[in-house]
């Protein structure tokens, strides 16, 4: 005798085959941007103030995953590598300490030897210079709040950045540490926040195959305070180095 299938099987056989036809692009979709999200490009939400004043929160950062290789999606497996990170670079990685998604500045490279005095940072026995710098780097509702830190220029090694420290530094911060020296294979991190950033100083030295990519600019900004309204003034907005 023939296999006969019932008719509630072949009707809801031609449902699936009807849902997965109405769907099939939608769902290409899907697994096209979970892809490209994964090995392409990102948009990372920053919720903390540990790159201030460069990067705010409530900023959505575009983070180009092909800045320094090429991974199979989903993995930390490299296909090819044409670049490595480079001092004063921004750039995402997963936490040593618990594989949480992680968005600091490049200070060391493997080799470097780096102390950091009161907040002066030498590399390689070159001192840091620091000068006073503008506080209309920062929208006007955050410089009010802000007003018991001070923006100042760090010049190391030919290259300047904005960075942020407190005027009082409070008893829970770590402003001294080192002399280092990075191990190879391996990149020291610091938030540009520096009274305020959990950074080498809480989590060590980060791996280079830890590195998911470089963070280039701002696609677009909200504030939390303010009913979540966008920031123009943010929009695809370069990160300053």
């Amino acid at each position: 005798m023939p296999n006969i299938k019932p008719e509630s099987e072949l009707a809801e056989s031609g449902r699936l085959a009807k849902t997965w036809r109405d769907w099939r692009g939608f769902a290409g979709f899907v697994v096209f941007m979970l892809i490209f999200r994964s090995a392409i490009a990102d948009w990372n939400h920053v919720p903390s103030s540990s790159m201030l004043p460069s990067i705010l929160i409530g900023d959505r950062v575009i983070v180009n995953k092909l800045a320094y290789d090429l991974r199979v999606p989903f993995t930390f497996i490299r296909v090819t590598q044409w670049a490595d990170p480079q001092r004063s670079d921004i750039v995402t990685f997963e936490s040593p300490k618990d594989g949480r998604l992680m968005i600091k500045r490049v200070i060391g490279l493997p080799g470097d030897t780096i102390s950091l005095r009161e907040n002066r940072l030498n590399i390689n026995g070159q001192m840091a210079e620091y000068t006073a710098e503008s506080v209309q780097l920062l929208p006007d509702e955050l410089v009010r709040p802000l007003s018991h830190t001070q923006i100042v220029r760090e010049t190391a090694l030919g290259q300047k950045r904005p960075i942020m420290l407190f005027k009082q530094k409070p008893a829970w911060a770590t402003d001294n540490f080192g002399p280092v020296t990075v191990p190879d294979g391996y990149y020291l991190m610091l938030g540009d926040n520096r009274d305020n950033s959990g950074d080498y100083r809480a989590i060590g030295f980060v791996a280079r195959a830890a590195i998911l990519g470089r963070a280039s600019s701002v696609a677009f900004s909200v504030d939390a305070d303010n009913y979540y309204l966008p920031r123009s003034d943010r929009l695809m907005r370069p990160l300053r180095g």
